[in-house]
């Protein structure tokens, strides 16, 4: 049958209407609802059944099952197989043989208490060699562990005593060979301790006459250990003044970095970078010592080629001293008569790669801003020298309340009074601050508490020595949080060693591991934290908060 019929209706006497009617296909195979057969034709006519799709219930979101489904259906029936069997015996007028037969004797009677003990016997035994096994296992599993911890408290004790004798010898490198601040701040440290062991022997030993001209002495060798240490300064300043011009004109030509989504970096370099890296060239090339006639003269006339690309007194200044140079070289005056006009060249050159004018990346870097209008608003006066400095360079502690000496005076009155060496609480504020940051939690007291702070909570709070172990070595102490889920403050903090510290920050209790009056003393030693800082305004705030969570707790 097609899709659609036309089929034909007569809706009066003289009219007739078509109908397009559109054939529905099944979409289920009909069901038979039964019908008949006629015999003379054969054609079979089938009961009519509904056209309409059957109703869907609706899905309630179970699974449902009949009760049919859900009831198991058991039957028991009962097989016996048929096994026919018979016996024949000898008898008169029948022989069986005997061959194949065998004779049983029955054993001795074992009763079920004799059973049970035997095999409660048995049990035992095993039990033994499994328990032996056992202890032999628990044994080498404990001898093992032994082992291992000896090797590693030896391990330890080694990397312990190598680490204390390259410390050692890094403190007697840096006295005999001075760099840094840091490094003439030891030299001055070790000075004074010398005067004054000095000091107290001949106070001891002499008397009258003898002991001002022993105190003399000490003074004299005094003096002449500190012209010692300028001299050495002198050397390391000029070397660390031509460390920090070119670490200055390397930080100029780097190039832009930016870390993309992926996480990889990407570089990129402007004119600007490709300028400053083009300088930096240069002003190696011509601080060079140990090089040929021929390649000094190719150097000159690289530099002349880049200052001629402006017109200005400073690049006519350059051009000058490199003609005179040049022509100098040309008469061949040795170079060690030519020092002092290559240092002139260089100073020049310098001044002029620090010119935005001609460095355009050197804004960036430049302490000192170009606009001189921005120097009014963050310029301070020193009054031990009588001059002007940004507030970075004064040493600001929580009790400061004006600016006071720059670091360059403090340094000074350091070395010709007290001499004291502040790199052990430097490094351990350095580790406490990289700590906090690990926490990740946006610690501030940490980055408001100063050197001077430290050195006193340290000094006067702990006594220079660790809690646990009372060690005395700076150089091994670390300060920790004393709760590790609360912000670190000097009034929750700890003094330890670097290993103590590690172990105290895996313990989830305090009063489970510590005595009571061991958690007594460093509450009190918070105490005294909490009054000595109530007097900074700053630290009130944090004071306030932290009792207020103290009493939430």
């Amino acid at each position: 049958m097609p899709d659609v019929i036309t089929v034909r209706v007569q809706t009066g006497s003289d009219s007739v209407q078509h109908l397009h009617v559109k054939i529905e296909r099944p979409t289920y195979p009909k069901p038979f609802l039964g019908g008949f057969k006629n015999r003379k034709t054969g054609v079979e006519f089938h009961h009519a059944g509904s056209q309409t799709i059957p109703k869907k219930r609706p899905d309630k979101g179970i699974e449902e099952f009949c009760r049919d489904t859900q009831t198991v259906l058991e039957k028991n029936q009962l097989q016996q197989t048929q096994n026919t069997t018979s016996t024949q015996m000898t008898k008169v007028g029948l022989y069986a043989s005997e061959r194949a037969d065998k004779l049983i004797t029955p054993g001795k009677y074992l009763p079920a208490e004799e059973y049970h003990r035997q095999r409660l016997e048995a049990v035992m035994v095993l039990q033994k060699h499994f328990r032996r096994w056992h202890a032999t296992n628990v044994v080498q599993t404990l001898r093992e562990k032994k082992r291992l911890r000896l090797a590693w408290e030896a391990q330890e004790e080694l990397r312990k005593r190598k680490e204390k004798e390259d410390k050692l010898r890094r403190e007697q490198e840096r006295r005999l060979n001075p760099r840094t601040k840091e490094d003439f701040e030891l030299l001055f440290n070790a000075l004074e301790l010398w005067r004054q062991e000095e000091t107290d022997r001949i106070n001891r030993a002499l008397a009258g006459a003898e002991r001002k001209a022993a105190l003399c002495g000490v003074l004299e060798q005094e003096a002449q250990l500190i012209a010692s240490i300028g001299r050495h300064r002198l050397n390391a300043d000029e070397e660390n003044q031509q460390k920090a011009i070119l670490h200055f004109l390397a930080k100029c030509a780097q190039p832009k970095r930016w870390k993309a989504f992926d996480g990889k970096v990407t570089e990129m370099d402007t004119q600007n970078t490709l300028r400053a890296r083009e300088l930096l060239e240069i002003y190696r090339s011509i601080s060079m010592q140990d090089i040929s006639k021929e390649e000094r003269l190719d150097v000159l006339s690289t530099l002349r080629g880049t200052v001629k690309e402006h017109k200005c007194k400073l690049t006519e200044e350059i051009v000058e001293l490199i003609d005179r140079e040049v022509d100098l070289l040309s008469r061949q005056v040795k170079e060690c008569n030519l020092e002092g006009l290559r240092k002139r060249i260089c100073t020049l050159f310098l001044h002029y790669t620090k010119s935005p004018k001609f460095n355009p990346e050197v804004v960036k870097i430049l302490k000192v801003p170009p606009d001189p209008l921005k120097l009014y608003r963050n310029v301070n006066f020193c009054q031990s020298c009588t001059n002007y400095f940004p507030s970075a360079e004064f040493p600001l502690a929580g009790s400061s309340h004006t600016t006071g000496r720059c670091h360059a005076c403090c340094k000074l009155d350091n070395e010709a009074r007290e001499r004291k060496a502040s790199l052990k609480y430097r490094l351990i504020l350095e580790h406490l601050r990289k700590s906090e940051v690990g926490y990740q939690d946006d610690a501030k007291i940490v980055f408001l508490v100063q050197l001077q702070d430290l050195q006193y909570m340290i000094e006067s709070l702990w006594g220079c020595q660790s809690a646990l172990s009372a060690s005395s070595d700076l150089y091994d102490l670390v300060m920790v949080r004393w709760e590790k889920q609360h912000e670190w403050s000097p009034w929750n903090t700890i003094l330890l060693t670097e290993d103590e510290a590690d172990a105290h920050l895996k313990l989830s209790n305090l009063e489970e591991a510590y005595e009571a009056e061991f958690i007594h003393r460093i509450k009190q030693k918070h105490i005294q934290a909490k009054k000595y800082f109530a007097q900074f305004p700053v630290m009130a705030s944090f004071l306030h908060k932290s009792g207020n969570q103290a009493n939430a707790n």
